[in-house]
């Protein structure tokens, strides 16, 4: 016999507003966990039905087995998401929930909570108004109030609601290794946070530490904190873990303990695509407890919300022939609808002068190739002119500035000094993106042995890579390698590989008493490298590298040349731009040995008194 379904609705009135509260309310994975919903588990063979339908499985008590099939969720960021379970097990039929977040007038946001659940049998019938009528409510009442504490930054992490679980000898191996942390870092503040982050924090959390994202939780440096994290690693706090990221869902396909287990190729099973690795944008470090501190099993408790995909601003399942008129906010930038069922997307750039209204249309003849321009709060008029059922995702194009990529932490001096033997398999290449790559050499270098002695000049070549390298690190680069009197360094921007060498050869041209002043030759070039491991090392080859080592040649010592890649960036433009800087750039056009002879546009840089005198 059918029975009548249970409806319930919660409303809260809390101090963040909904910007604020979304990656908290919205991650569906902790909240389930948090409101003492059992992990689930894949119930489908690790496949997505049409339109990205799960199959998933959880055990009440331990025993008894309820298993669903699951809708697609579908949400508004940051207003609104929802989700339908149809169940195939257990004591319920079908359940919907339904989350609104609207700001209120005088600040603040006002949750709405609703779940609708339809009994299958008389178990069920007895069980619902349990459970969720005085269980769940008081639960969630309790998890949005902490929720709220967390966005306004009172308490300063999601802390386990139980007694953190140590294993054996594993607070004091913290208190050990935490001390060790403190006498290392120039940040024993933040320190101490990440010391009490590991003491305290929820598995979620301690699952998948995102320096990052910490710091800017933190309100604190991201180059501290990720420095931090990376020391934290060495004194046996943390261990670091290498994510591959799939380019369609953005979410970690694998996990890999050490670069050597990165490859070129990956799969994401949930997408059911291959993809290509590369180190700016699919691989991201984490960090999670050293296991002989604290055990974090990574469970999971919800599979398929918002916030498992956040560059989705908005997911709608639209049935064949059906429309929907929806606000959307968004920030500037550009962004691409898609559904899952047809191929290609339609790509939309979001300004303040775009479009206010806004028809979305999906049909069998698939997305025009124009670019709309749309407002960045457009009303969408999205419809469904094909024969099937379609999903409709509107993604944002750019990536996630929290991440911490490989590009960005191996090319940093801090991560090589202390993990000197990271590097990729034998025969691994991989794209690294663009860096901006130098080379140095001393110049008259073979004269200054003859004048004052092997001894004498060792010891200068040997103060002048020290030099090289405290400005390469103050500057957020990295040296990859000396080759005798020369050295090769890589930077994620060119305007700081421009600011460290010109500091270097001041700083090399007027040294302290009684040393000899050098010169050091110095060439710049940005533009797409490729990673592999030579000599047991992470190093770098392509065209970028072979045109910079061709620089250096072209200079004086006085000077830095610098490529029209280098040139052309916003940063360094600015930098040559600004009079307090006293640069002078004088281009040139030269012939390079290996590239075709063709003629190349350079620039020399140098201070306006190097030029005068």
């Amino acid at each position: 016999m059918p029975y009548r379904e249970f409806h319930y609705r919660w409303e809260f009135d809390l101090l963040s507003s909904p910007e604020e509260l979304w990656p908290l309310v919205a991650d569906t994975n902790r909240f389930n966990r948090d409101t003492g919903v059992p992990a689930v588990e894949d119930a489908g063979g690790g496949k997505l039905g049409i339109n990205a339908r799960r199959r998933l499985r959880l055990h009440v008590l331990g025993l008894i087995p309820v298993e669903w099939e699951e809708q697609p969720f579908e949400w508004i960021r940051p207003f609104r998401f929802g989700v339908v379970r149809r169940y195939r097990q257990g004591p319920m039929a079908e359940m919907r929930v339904h989350a609104e977040l609207a700001s209120n007038p005088g600040g603040g946001t006002h949750l709405t909570f609703e779940v609708f659940a339809k009994p299958k049998s008389l178990l069920g019938l007895l069980a619902i108004p349990v459970q969720i009528g005085v269980i769940s409510k008081r639960s969630f009442a309790a998890t949005f109030r902490r929720y709220d504490r967390v966005a306004r930054r009172e308490e300063p992490v999601l802390r386990e609601q139980s007694a953190p679980k140590f294993v054996p000898g594993g607070r004091e191996r913290l208190t050990l290794s935490g001390e060790k942390l403190r006498l290392q870092t120039e940040t024993p503040l933040l320190a101490n946070k990440l010391i009490e982050t590991i003491a305290t924090a929820d598995e979620l959390t301690l699952s998948r530490i995102r320096p990052f994202a910490l710091a800017d939780f933190w309100q604190a440096s991201r180059k501290d904190v990720l420095t931090l994290c990376l020391q934290a690693t060495r004194v046996g706090l943390l261990d670091l873990q290498w994510e591959l990221i799939c380019p369609h869902c953005r979410g970690a396909a694998s996990t890999a303990g050490s670069l050597a287990g990165v490859h070129a190729e990956a799969e994401c099973v949930g997408c059911n695509i291959d993809f290509t690795v590369n180190f700016d944008r699919s691989v991201e470090l984490s960090f999670r407890p050293n296991a002989s501190i604290r055990q974090v099993e990574a469970r999971s408790f919800c599979m398929g919300g918002p916030e498992v995909t956040p560059h989705v601003i908005l997911q709608q399942l639209l049935a064949a022939g059906d429309h929907r008129e929806l606000c959307v906010p968004l920030e500037p930038g550009r962004y691409r609808l898609r559904t899952m069922e047809l191929t290609g997307g339609k790509f939309l750039a979001a300004s303040a002068a775009g479009e206010a209204e806004v028809e979305l249309i999906a049909s069998a003849d698939g997305w025009p190739n124009d670019e709309l321009q749309v407002g960045l709060h457009p009303n969408f008029k999205v419809k469904n002119e094909t024969g099937a059922e379609q999903l409709f995702i509107l993604e944002r194009m750019a990536w996630s500035d929290q991440a911490a990529t490989a590009a960005e932490v191996t090319a940093l001096q801090i991560f090589r000094d202390l993990f000197a033997n990271e590097a990729l398999r034998p025969g691994e290449q991989i794209s690294v993106g663009s860096l901006t790559v130098l080379f140095t050499d001393l110049r008259d270098s073979t004269r200054m042995y003859r004048a004052i002695g092997d001894a004498t000049a060792f010891g200068h070549v040997m103060n002048h890579f020290d030099v090289l390298k405290q400005a390469i690190a103050e500057e957020d680069g990295a040296l990859v390698k000396t080759i005798g009197d020369a050295v090769m360094a890589v930077f994620r921007r060119p305007a700081s590989a421009l600011r460290a060498m010109l500091k270097v050869q001041q700083v090399l041209a007027s040294p302290g008493e009684g040393t000899q002043p050098l010169k050091l030759k110095a060439g710049l070039h940005n533009g797409p490298c490729i990673a592999v491991t030579l000599n047991d090392r992470l190093d770098y080859f392509g065209s970028t590298v072979n045109m910079a080592a061709r620089l250096e040649a072209l200079s004086t010592g006085d000077d830095v040349i610098i490529s029209a890649d280098v040139y052309a960036d916003p940063e360094v433009a600015e930098l040559l731009a600004n009079s307090r800087s006293q640069l002078t750039a004088d281009r040139f056009e030269v012939k390079l040995k290996g590239f075709d002879e063709t003629a190349f546009g350079l620039w020399r840089i140098a201070p306006l008194e190097a030029r005068s005198g």
